[in-house]
């Protein structure tokens, strides 16, 4: 059933690449990847993958970028999904990279998700973002929420001219640690700009991958628009990066569970 609200046309130019190859060495996973983790009494990836499919994503418009012990990401999913695989850990950009050369030729608007922070995005929000994206005909656009402790976290920064960009947590000003806005991770790309951007795109200071953030300067330093489109429900974006977030995820997708 396709819930998509402009038309199923617009839903066919699409492709969603959820990165799913980390590790999880912060929550000392061994023997499965971090999106593996059970939340609910599932895997953590398997809430988007359960979405994308209600909204009327195909298997051939998912694909699942895996790498450490991807053997139990193929067992779970079987052939309802896509799968490439991330060889090297060269960073988010590089796992999208990796995953939209993947995707069949006719599509050609990507959607990214991070496979551990979207389990309880809803349908509508999905919509809504990939449908803001097309209209807007902007090269990329960012989904963003507002933290009430933003401390872990880059900060995006809107400036008087309509440009927008990510600082990292490391180079903010103080009065830059004031705003609450940051980046969820999930971007639409335009997926002809993307490839053709990636190649040089230069890579993280001192940590050498390449990071999605830095395609929002590309897009900037290229004079493209760029928009960043904040969820209407902070609550939806939750990461899972410690033992204690694991278990509170845990806790509220049980809680949803109860409520259905």
């Amino acid at each position: 059933m396709i819930y998509f609200m402009s038309s199923s046309e617009n839903l066919n130019k699409f492709g969603a690449v959820i990165l799913s190859a980390g590790k999880g060495t912060r929550l000392g996973c061994v023997d499965c990847p971090k999106v593996m983790l059970s939340i609910g009494g599932k895997p953590i990836v398997s809430y988007i993958v359960e979405t994308l499919k209600k909204i009327g994503f195909s298997k051939e418009q998912i694909i699942l970028v895996v790498g450490f012990k991807q053997e139990k990401v193929r067992e779970y999913f079987g052939d309802s999904v896509s799968f490439v695989v991330q060889e090297e850990q060269k960073g988010t950009a590089h796992a999208a990279y990796v995953g939209m050369k993947q995707l069949p030729e006719n599509i050609s608007q990507a959607l990214i998700l991070n496979g551990d922070d979207t389990a309880f995005y809803k349908e509508n929000t999905v919509i809504d973002f990939i449908d803001s994206h097309l209209k807007s005909n902007a090269v990329l656009s960012l989904l963003s929420v507002e933290l009430s402790d933003p401390s872990l976290y880059g900060r995006i920064l809107r400036h008087q001219d309509g440009r927008m960009e990510i600082i990292e947590k490391e180079y903010l000003t103080e009065e830059q640690k004031q705003i609450k806005e940051v980046s969820t991770g999930t971007f639409c790309f335009d997926r002809q700009w993307f490839e053709k951007m990636f190649p040089t795109m230069p890579p993280l200071r001192k940590l050498g991958e390449f990071g999605l953030p830095t395609a929002l300067a590309m897009a900037n330093k290229e004079g493209l628009l760029a928009q960043v489109v904040k969820i209407r429900d902070n609550a939806e974006w939750f990461g899972v990066n410690t033992p204690g977030e694991l278990e509170m995820a845990d806790h509220l997708s049980k809680i949803k569970q109860s409520r259905k």
